[in-house]
């Protein structure tokens, strides 16, 4: 079963090589929904630093990934990151 959620706001994060993180996600967000136009890393926490040994986001792709309030996602490649914040 597939559970839809609202989008609620999305950031653009932007990486020419090295880690960039988003701003802290809202009050009351638990889910995130994260796109990336080129191959980077991703990583999660509140002040989180994204290495070539973090989780891989093949390009052109998006998946949604459970997050607590205040946590920031880091990305890192060449590339544009779009954050979407999700509510149910």
């Amino acid at each position: 079963m597939h559970i839809a959620m609202r989008p609620i706001t999305t950031q653009k994060v932007t990486s020419s090589g090295t880690s960039a993180a988003s701003a802290a996600f809202g009050n009351n967000i638990e889910y995130v929904r994260i796109a990336a136009d080129a191959d980077c890393h991703i990583e999660f926490g509140v002040n989180p630093t994204a290495t070539t040994s973090k989780i891989f986001l093949e390009s052109k792709t998006s998946e949604c990934f459970k997050v607590s309030p205040g946590e920031k996602v880091a990305v890192i490649g060449s590339v544009n990151l779009y954050v979407t914040e999700l509510s149910e």
